[in-house]
């Protein structure tokens, strides 16, 4: 039995790097992509390009505009002088946001009125809009309650200043609320996912087409011993592939990384498994290599969008939260972002990784019990 499985081994090293365009896929993908998602996936709103239409031009609106530039999200690129080039500015995206500021705005604020003061948003974006105006309500809040503060003072003497309650914010896990903390470990389990199925998507697919399939199927090698020659190698490509991401996030992006190294190779095992036994699976169901990674696409996408990496499961309807129970890489996201945010342990982890085995298992034995059917 080992002895097959060992020459298993060997064939398909040697036919994985004979093929020049699996190096790429095998050692290039996993760091570009990376690189890629790293840099560009990111839900962080900073540099705002925003235009002053200020028709006060008073002490207080310039101190105003001051506290918007000052804050580091907002940049100042144009003062303008009328609402149509407002439109036109914000119609052609040169800017995200107008802070607009009518005469009296000083003249009200001095008398001890309320000022209005007005900030136009393009919310094509709305999830962009939302974090702008978030922004721009925290500021002009701040700058109220200042003003507050010193109206007070002057009026009851600066040992009578108004009592408050200050929020002391804390975050756990990822202090600086870096959305690349949270995307590029998902990131990690993204690839290892696309990288899997796209090599063992063809892996007996492959052997139909090249004609060897019949000279394996004549061979004393059972099912389970082809299976677990095909599956091996690739797992041992993956590993590797976790470990070079790991290294490119950790040292590259600098995620940090709290919890066990031993750890997440073991449940990364327990992923590829499952993510190895898909694509044996679609392999086996598949004719030709185009249709194997046709499958492997049709099944990738909707496991994304399903996981939870870029939209919250729990906003979605409840039946389509259902059907991501059966998806593996929504369990793979909790376990790499426990381990690599919280530092968390198998005793938190169990049930993700159990869920990960119990899939990977059923999933090898459908491949073998497919390949079965074709060898009959």
């Amino acid at each position: 039995m080992f002895e097959r499985i060992k020459h298993m081994l060997i064939k398909e090293f040697i036919q994985i790097f004979r093929d020049h365009r699996m190096k790429p896929i095998i050692f290039a993908l996993p760091v570009i992509q990376t690189l890629v998602f790293g840099y560009a996936v990111t839900t962080d709103v900073k540099n705002i390009p925003t235009a002053i239409l200020d028709f006060d031009n008073s002490i207080v609106s310039r101190e105003l505009v001051t506290k918007f530039k000052s804050s580091g999200y907002f940049n100042i690129v144009k003062y303008i002088l009328d609402d149509n080039t407002m439109r036109d500015l914000i119609d052609r995206g040169e800017v995200q946001a107008v802070l607009k500021m009518n005469s009296g705005f000083g003249a009200d604020i001095q008398a001890g009125r309320t000022a209005s003061l007005q900030i136009i948003i393009d919310g094509t974006d709305s999830n962009t809009g939302g974090i702008i105006m978030n922004y721009a309500s925290k500021i002009g809040g701040q700058y109220s309650l200042n003003l507050l503060a010193s109206r007070m003072s002057r009026l009851q003497g600066f040992a009578a200043r108004p009592g408050g309650v200050e929020l002391q914010t804390r975050a756990w896990f990822n202090e600086n609320l870096e959305s690349r903390n949270f995307y590029v470990p998902g990131v990690i389990a993204m690839l290892v996912m696309l990288v899997t199925l796209l090599l063992t998507s063809m892996a007996v697919v492959r052997e139909k087409e090249i004609g060897t399939i019949e000279q394996i199927m004549v061979t004393p090698i059972t099912p389970g011993e082809f299976i677990l020659g095909k599956t091996i190698p690739f797992a041992i490509i993956a590993l590797f592939d976790v470990l070079l991401v790991t290294v490119v996030g950790v040292f590259w992006f600098d995620i940090p990384i709290r919890g066990s190294l031993f750890l997440l190779f073991i449940c990364s095992a327990i992923y590829i498994m499952t993510a190895l036994g898909i694509g044996l699976l679609i392999s086996t169901i598949s004719h030709t290599q185009q249709q194997a990674m046709m499958s492997c696409f049709f099944f990738f996408f909707p496991a994304i969008l399903l996981s939870g990496m870029m939209f919250p499961i729990a906003n979605m309807p409840e039946p389509i939260q259902w059907l991501t129970y059966i998806n593996p890489l929504r369990y793979f996201l909790v376990i790499v972002r426990g381990i690599f945010l919280k530092g968390v342990g198998s005793d938190i982890l169990w049930p993700q990784m159990a869920a990960l085995a119990i899939m990977g298992v059923i999933m090898l034995w459908l491949a073998t019990k497919r390949f079965r059917k074709t060898i009959a």
